[in-house]
């Protein structure tokens, strides 16, 4: 069963913050860690990752900076600001806020259906 995009684009911030709230990471990690969480069922596009990165620094929530790799490509990182862990907080009581709308929407929409049958 693959995520319809649709579900989690307005969250990709979030998802994106998550994992630097732990550590600085760079854009293929963070990637790979989305795959392996979701058992390969869900991938940012590689210009939606990008777009997101650039958008969550000219807001101040990230900072980005050049890895010292001895061998390979060079590769950007990214840090978290305090604004950024702050923005983090917001959406994650967003999104609970939203599934538990949803949750309850869902809830309603099953008993109604339940309650014409009888």
């Amino acid at each position: 069963m693959s995520i319809a995009a649709d579900l989690i684009r307005g969250h990709t911030d979030v998802i994106i913050l998550a994992p630097l709230i732990h550590h600085d990471s760079y854009g293929y990690e963070i990637n790979k860690a989305i795959q392996t969480k979701t058992h390969h069922e869900y991938e940012l596009k590689e210009a939606t990752l990008y777009t997101a990165f650039k958008r969550l620094e000219e807001s101040g929530c990230i900072n980005s900076y050049w890895g010292d790799e001895n061998k390979g490509a060079r590769r950007k990182y990214y840090s978290i600001t305090h604004y950024g862990r702050e923005t983090y907080i917001r959406l994650l009581e967003e999104w609970k806020n939203t599934k538990q709308m949803i949750d309850i929407l869902l809830d309603l929409k099953e008993e109604q259906h339940h309650e014409r049958k009888d």
